[in-house]
Protein backbone atom coordinates (compact mmCIF):
# COMPACT_ATOMS: atom_id res chain seq x y z
CA UNK A 1 0.00 0.00 0.00
CA UNK A 2 1.10 3.24 -0.76
CA UNK A 3 2.43 5.73 1.84
CA UNK A 4 3.26 9.63 1.47
CA UNK A 5 5.94 11.54 3.22
CA UNK A 6 7.51 14.88 3.53
CA UNK A 7 10.68 15.63 3.53
CA UNK A 8 12.66 19.08 4.12
CA UNK A 9 15.86 20.92 2.57
CA UNK A 10 17.11 23.70 2.71
CA UNK A 11 17.00 25.49 -0.42
CA UNK A 12 20.38 26.74 -0.33
CA UNK A 13 21.90 23.34 0.03
CA UNK A 14 19.84 21.68 -2.42
CA UNK A 15 16.91 23.11 -4.02
CA UNK A 16 13.96 21.59 -6.09
CA UNK A 17 15.31 23.17 -9.02
CA UNK A 18 18.78 21.25 -8.41
CA UNK A 19 16.86 18.11 -7.65
CA UNK A 20 14.96 18.21 -11.06
CA UNK A 21 18.65 19.38 -12.89
CA UNK A 22 19.73 15.88 -11.16
CA UNK A 23 16.57 13.80 -12.02
CA UNK A 24 16.98 12.43 -8.75
CA UNK A 25 19.13 12.04 -6.05
CA UNK A 26 20.49 9.96 -2.76
CA UNK A 27 18.38 11.45 0.41
CA UNK A 28 21.55 11.50 2.56
CA UNK A 29 22.04 12.71 5.99
CA UNK A 30 19.58 12.78 7.97
CA UNK A 31 20.26 12.48 11.35
CA UNK A 32 17.35 11.80 13.84
CA UNK A 33 16.69 9.02 15.04
CA UNK A 34 12.67 9.29 14.17
CA UNK A 35 13.45 10.48 10.96
CA UNK A 36 15.95 7.95 9.94
CA UNK A 37 12.62 5.57 10.88
CA UNK A 38 10.57 7.48 8.77
CA UNK A 39 13.00 6.69 5.77
CA UNK A 40 13.33 3.22 6.64
CA UNK A 41 9.12 3.01 6.49
CA UNK A 42 9.26 4.62 2.61
CA UNK A 43 8.28 1.94 -0.06
CA UNK A 44 9.27 2.01 -3.54
CA UNK A 45 6.78 4.28 -5.75
CA UNK A 46 5.54 6.44 -2.46
CA UNK A 47 4.91 10.29 -3.12
CA UNK A 48 6.76 12.71 -1.38
CA UNK A 49 6.27 16.34 -0.62
CA UNK A 50 9.37 18.29 -1.12
CA UNK A 51 9.43 21.31 0.89
CA UNK A 52 11.80 24.19 1.05
CA UNK A 53 13.12 24.78 4.85
CA UNK A 54 14.76 28.16 6.20
CA UNK A 55 13.22 31.22 4.50
CA UNK A 56 11.02 29.74 2.01
CA UNK A 57 9.03 27.39 4.37
CA UNK A 58 6.99 26.18 1.60
CA UNK A 59 6.21 22.79 -0.32
CA UNK A 60 7.31 23.27 -3.91
CA UNK A 61 7.11 20.00 -5.29
CA UNK A 62 6.58 16.40 -5.59
CA UNK A 63 8.67 13.49 -5.58
CA UNK A 64 8.45 9.90 -5.43
CA UNK A 65 10.69 6.94 -3.68
CA UNK A 66 13.06 4.88 -6.45
CA UNK A 67 14.98 2.71 -4.34
CA UNK A 68 14.20 1.93 -0.31
CA UNK A 69 16.41 2.69 2.73
CA UNK A 70 20.20 1.35 2.03
CA UNK A 71 23.17 2.27 4.51
CA UNK A 72 23.55 6.62 3.89
CA UNK A 73 26.82 6.30 2.46
CA UNK A 74 27.70 9.80 4.46
CA UNK A 75 27.62 7.83 7.91
CA UNK A 76 30.71 6.73 8.31
CA UNK A 77 29.87 3.58 10.12
CA UNK A 78 26.79 4.88 11.83
CA UNK A 79 23.59 3.68 11.73
CA UNK A 80 22.29 6.09 9.45
CA UNK A 81 19.47 5.30 5.85
CA UNK A 82 19.09 7.30 3.21
CA UNK A 83 16.84 6.61 0.11
CA UNK A 84 16.88 7.40 -3.30
CA UNK A 85 13.81 9.84 -4.51
CA UNK A 86 13.13 11.53 -8.78
CA UNK A 87 11.38 14.66 -9.11
CA UNK A 88 8.07 14.34 -10.39
CA UNK A 89 6.34 17.50 -10.81
CA UNK A 90 6.72 21.05 -9.56
CA UNK A 91 3.42 22.14 -7.93
CA UNK A 92 1.44 25.06 -9.90
CA UNK A 93 2.54 27.52 -6.74
CA UNK A 94 4.09 27.08 -3.12
CA UNK A 95 1.93 26.17 -0.64
CA UNK A 96 3.78 28.03 2.32
CA UNK A 97 4.36 26.74 5.97
CA UNK A 98 1.57 29.70 6.87
CA UNK A 99 -1.14 28.24 4.64
CA UNK A 100 -0.79 24.96 6.17
CA UNK A 101 -1.05 26.73 10.01
CA UNK A 102 -3.71 28.03 8.56
CA UNK A 103 -5.91 25.51 7.85
CA UNK A 104 -7.60 23.78 10.44
CA UNK A 105 -8.05 20.07 8.67
CA UNK A 106 -3.46 19.67 8.74
CA UNK A 107 -3.23 21.01 12.23
CA UNK A 108 -1.93 17.19 13.47
CA UNK A 109 0.27 16.94 10.65
CA UNK A 110 3.70 16.70 12.16
CA UNK A 111 5.40 20.19 9.83
CA UNK A 112 2.80 21.73 12.15
CA UNK A 113 3.54 19.71 15.27
CA UNK A 114 7.01 18.64 14.99
CA UNK A 115 8.78 21.39 13.12
CA UNK A 116 11.99 20.32 13.46
CA UNK A 117 11.61 16.67 11.87
CA UNK A 118 13.03 16.64 8.60
CA UNK A 119 11.21 13.86 7.22
CA UNK A 120 7.89 12.83 8.07
CA UNK A 121 4.80 11.14 7.26
CA UNK A 122 1.30 12.33 5.75
CA UNK A 123 -1.85 10.42 5.44
CA UNK A 124 -3.14 10.46 1.88
CA UNK A 125 -6.00 12.76 2.57
CA UNK A 126 -3.41 15.31 4.14
CA UNK A 127 -1.49 14.99 1.11
CA UNK A 128 -4.14 15.31 -1.52
CA UNK A 129 -5.18 18.56 0.59
CA UNK A 130 -1.86 19.96 0.29
CA UNK A 131 -1.95 19.75 -3.01
CA UNK A 132 -5.31 21.17 -3.59
CA UNK A 133 -4.00 24.41 -2.16
CA UNK A 134 -1.07 24.56 -4.66
CA UNK A 135 -4.07 24.69 -7.40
Amino acid sequence: MKSFWLVKQEPSDYSWTDFVKDGGTIWTGVRNFAARNNLRLMSKGDQVLFYHSGEDKAVVGIAKVTRTAFQDPTAKGEDWSAVELAPVKKLARPVTLAEIKAKSQLKNIALVRQSRLSVMPLTAKDFDFILKMSA
